[in-house]
Formats: C-alpha cells, structure tokens, sequence
C-alpha cells in the first residue's frame, strides 16, 4: 500500500505526528511527505528514517497555494505511483490572526466562554489577501489547492482493487455563519480560516456522493486544539507559557484539548484502520484527549446544507476549468 501525506509547509505539528504514527502502524507502507520546502521535507525524511530504517519514504515537493505547483507535483506523482491508498489533506494557514477580547469577555459574561474557546467561535479573526494566482490566500491553501490536487491524482484514486481514501483536516471552527456561497473565497470576511474549513465539509461530502462508487472515499477530520507553529502564532510567545497549565486544567472539561501532535493526529490514524464503506460521509471525527492524557475519537454529525455542498462543489468545477486554461502547458 502506499499512503501520500500532505504535510503543512513546515513539515512538523499534526503533519510530522501523522507520519510517525502511520509508519509505526504499518512499516510497509511506501509514505511521501509532501511539502513546499525541499529541504526541510528531506529533514522530515531522515528524523523518519532514523526511527524506522526499513520506511519506504520519498517525498514531493508542492505549493498548495501556488496552482502551476500543484500541477507539477500531479505530473510527478503520477509518474511514480501506479495508485494512492490514502491521501491525507493536511495543509493549512491562518494569516494574521487576531483574537477578540469583548468577545471573550462577552462570553465569559454570558456563560458562553467554554465554547468559545474549544470552537474559537467569535473569537478569532484573520487578515486575508490575494495569492499570486489571483484568489485568496487562505482559500486556496486550505481547500482549493487540495481540491486541484485530488482532481489531478484521480487516476490514481479511482477503479482500484481496494478502497481508496481522502482525509481532510478540518475544524471545530468550521462553521457555516462563517461561509456565503456568493463569496465563497471569503473576500469580504474576516473569517477566512472559518470559512475554508467549513467549505472543506462541504467540498467532502460531495465527493463521496460522486466518487464512492468508484471506490473513492472522503473523511473529514478535526485534530482539537494543538500546540504548532499556527497555534503559537496567535498570541505572545509569554501569554502561551502562562496559559500552559491553564490549558492542561481545561482538558477535564474540554476534551478537544489534545494540547500535543500526537494526540491531535488520533482522528487520522483510526481512520487509516477503518473500513470506508463503514463511515458515515456526514460525520467529522474528532481528535479527543481526556484530562488523564487518553486518546480517543468521537464521532460527530456535521451541520451542512446538503443543497449548498453541492452548489459550491459546481463553483470549484468553474473555478478549475478556469486554472486548467490558464495552465494548460502543464497538462498531459
């Protein structure tokens, strides 16, 4: 089997944990670590390789907010692969990002503090821009550079002999007052990580219905609240060493608080053990860590409009159609 991580562009956090954790589940698995900075993807390699010498792991190197990259990288891949097992999603930014203090204190005084701060609902804000393909920042990098991805490996995905997967990194912070399908790129907000991740929910559920029967299948998972370099970004690197033992507190209550990688990539790897035909399209699987440091999932249903998933996922096709004129020198 072989199994194509895409990993954020770092190449640690949930990304670096997931890898490890696969190879230690199956060592013979062929794993490629795609990232966009070659040599730190190759650094990725050979801390994986130190722990796990008989690893099979290669890797790509790919923009998920560059377009002309991501056809590269297809190109590549399927020149290398015959199939993909296991496609995991897992590129992410949150630019500038601002936290809104009325609003936790609104919350505190409401009684609502607890769920702002395992969702971040009403609480975080970003600053957003254009890429240099013309379309948001965040947008692009956290679901529409993905989405091109899977378009161009499709045949690789499809007509195997076994099921293969599509896992995606979501949020608890998707959500759908965040997201307008007539600003679907999130333009106009400042919600724009919000936004991504609930059009990742949505982007999932329509490529179950049009690919399972042709033995493709998409999850979408949430890794709770991780201590990475997107967390860290947040606020002062001295406000987070005075929150720690707060946090640790917290968990007793807020089981989505899994704090460390390992414990956030615990969704990705009991799905990599599950059969797809078992899984309900419409659920998110939750990474969850009980106060004692217990790993589990808990599943959950997802709140989606059905009818909008299937509007926005037309929208992507357009959008597409557009990319692959303006590049059409990278095709096959």
């Amino acid at each position: 089997p072989r199994a194509l991580s895409l990993t954020p562009s770092r190449c640690s956090g949930v990304g670096l944990a997931l890898c490890q954790r696969l190879l230690e589940e199956d060592g013979r698995i062929h794993l490629c670590i795609a990232c966009r900075n070659e040599q730190k993807s190759e650094a990725t390699r050979d801390l994986l390789l130190a722990t796990h010498p008989a690893a099979q792991v290669s890797t790509v190197e790919v923009d998920l907010g560059n377009l002309a990259s991501i056809l590269r990288a297809a190109r590549e891949l399927r020149c290398r692969f015959q199939r993909l097992d296991f496609v995991y999603l897992n590129a992410g930014i949150m630019p500038n990002p601002h936290v809104n203090f009325k609003a936790l204190w609104h919350g505190l005084l409401t009684g609502k503090l607890l769920h702002m701060l395992t969702t971040a609902e009403g609480i975080m804000t970003q600053t957003d821009r254009l890429n240099g393909d013309g379309l948001q920042e965040v947008f692009a990098t956290n679901l529409f550079g993905h989405f091109m991805l899977v378009r161009q490996l499709q045949s690789l995905l499809c007509g195997n002999e076994k099921p293969s997967r599509l896992i995606w990194t979501s949020s608890s912070n998707a959500r759908e007052s965040a997201f307008s399908l007539s600003d679907y790129q999130h333009a106009k907000g400042q919600e724009s990580y919000s936004s991504s991740k609930y059009a990742t929910d949505l982007t999932s559920v329509v490529l179950n219905r049009k690919f399972n029967g042709q033995g493709l299948y998409s999850s979408v998972v949430c890794p709770g609240l991780v201590m990475s370099n997107m967390t860290y970004g947040i606020l002062p690197v001295f406000l987070w060493k005075l929150l720690m033992p707060i946090m640790w507190l917290i968990r007793f209550v807020a089981k989505t608080y899994t704090l460390t990688p390992y414990n956030g990539a615990e969704a990705h790897v009991w799905l990599f053990k599950q059969k797809p035909e078992y899984l309900d399209s419409l659920v998110k699987y939750h990474s969850c860590t009980s106060g004692l440091g217990k790993c589990y999932v808990e599943p959950r249903k997802m709140d989606v409009d059905e009818e909008i998933a299937e509007k926005f996922y037309q929208k992507l096709l357009e959008l597409e159609e557009q990319t692959l004129e303006k590049y059409h020198d990278l095709l096959d």
